[in-house]
């Protein structure tokens, strides 16, 4: 049985948390869904300090963010997008429309349709997420929706010249600056300065991904992207310094991002926190890092690799990145992770920001049933029927005994009378 040499929050200490943000969520979509605009203006400005003319950027004001940039930073957005778009255009390649006979007469299909309009969110209140404006915009791009629009929160009091920028390049037909719920709901719901998205994606904080999971049904939803997880996987192959950087890496996102080392490595297991203390003296994420660390930082010891896989599969989170002798075998047998990443070569930020797999990934366990954001997101997969006149009757007999079995008389009225007309006797 695995070793817990370090324990993060208690759940029961989390299901209080997520009970203070649900609540407040509810009363922040109550009052925007009451009240529209005027509710956005006041809690934009009560949580952002911001509360602009317009929240919707002209096109001068988008100018004005890209002649921030420097050359140099427009050509590393440039390159990061064609990473995304190569990826995605790639996956949709493997979304293929499909019509086959599978009777006589009888032709079933489907279509892979993409959504009418999207809201790719950024987060960007505390870091500036540049990278979530490729993963959302450039992929809704490539998936081909007709409308999409992108929000992000004032960075220091204004809009982001680099985020902004990401989400022009990237394609945004729309771009607002406005964060939190209140983008969200603004989004889902429609208020004067927006008309309502049918899908709203995109990762954030634990009220952003609350806002969303409440949301969901009057509005599409990718999934539920709260804060940042990562779990190393690692044996004695890997050494403290690797373990600790990867580690703070990921909780540096925010004061409530776990990051867990599971290992069949004792040794690296008791050399891991002072290394994560010496690392965070230097570190000037140190405050938010250290504190996710302390709180949410987990450290377990495995008897095997075999025994790895199933700590790994019951936390399901949302990067796994495995640093051992052997990182195939994982590839091979994990089952529940938003993303992997195989081997000491790579690392949770070159998913988060270049390489081109799309960062908005499951947490909360999500990775059990879900993967990540991909251009299928955008993208309905609708099927359609046409039956044949001499394939109608025999397949409405069938139809007709199995609606009598459940009793429903109107749907066998519908068999019969394609029976009664379409029957051979009626068939010239």
């Amino acid at each position: 049985m695995a070793d817990i040499l370090k324990s993060g929050r208690a759940v029961e200490q989390k299901a209080e948390d997520q009970k203070k943000v649900r609540d407040i969520v509810v009363g922040i979509i109550d009052d925007i869904e009451a009240r529209g605009e005027a509710a956005v203006r006041e809690l934009s400005e009560r949580f952002d300090g911001w509360n602009p003319k317009s929240f919707r950027l002209t096109d001068s004001e988008i100018e004005a963010c890209l002649n921030e940039l420097t050359p140099r930073q427009t050509a590393d957005i440039a390159f990061a997008q064609e990473q995304v778009r190569r990826f995605a255009e790639a996956q949709k390649a493997t979304l293929l429309d499909l019509e086959v006979e599978t009777l006589p007469g009888v032709v079933l299909g489907h279509k892979n349709l993409p959504v009418e309009s999207v809201a790719c969110y950024v987060p960007g209140g505390k870091f500036p997420l540049v990278a979530s404006a490729h993963m959302g915009v450039v992929t809704a791009r490539v998936a081909g929706v007709k409308r999409v629009i992108a929000l992000s929160p004032p960075f220091e009091g204004r809009p982001n010249p680099a985020v902004i920028a990401a989400m022009h390049l990237g394609g945004a037909d729309e771009i607002y600056c406005l964060g939190g719920v209140q983008a969200i709901a603004a989004a889902a719901l429609g208020t004067e300065f927006c008309a309502p998205v049918s899908v709203v994606v995109g990762p954030g904080n634990a009220f952003v991904a609350e806002a969303k999971r409440q949301l969901f049904g009057r509005v599409g939803i990718d999934l539920i992207a709260g804060p940042t997880e990562t779990l190393l996987i690692a044996d004695d192959s890997c050494d403290a310094e690797m373990a600790a950087t990867d580690l703070l890496g990921q909780a540096e996102h925010g004061y409530n991002s776990p990051a867990v080392l599971v290992t069949t490595s004792r040794s690296l297991a008791e050399a891991v926190p002072a290394e994560i203390d010496r690392q965070l003296e230097s570190l000037p994420t140190a405050e938010t890092a250290g504190r996710s660390w302390a709180d949410y930082g987990q450290i377990v010891l495995c008897r095997d690799d075999a025994e790895m896989v199933e700590v790994a599969d019951a936390l399901a989170f949302e990067h796994v990145q495995v640093l051992t002798r052997h990182p195939d075998f994982f590839l091979e047998n994990l089952s529940n992770y938003g993303a992997l990443f195989v081997g000491h070569e790579t690392n949770v930020a070159y998913g988060d920001k270049v390489i081109g797999t799309n960062h908005t990934l499951p947490t909360g366990r999500a990775a059990r049933y879900t993967g990540g954001l991909w251009v299928g997101k955008f993208i309905k997969t609708c099927t359609y029927q046409k039956v044949a006149p001499s394939a109608t009757a025999r397949i409405g007999e069938y139809c007709s005994r199995l609606c009598a079995l459940e009793g429903f008389w109107g749907h066998k009225a519908q068999a019969d009378l394609r029976v009664r007309r379409y029957g051979r006797s009626n068939v010239s």
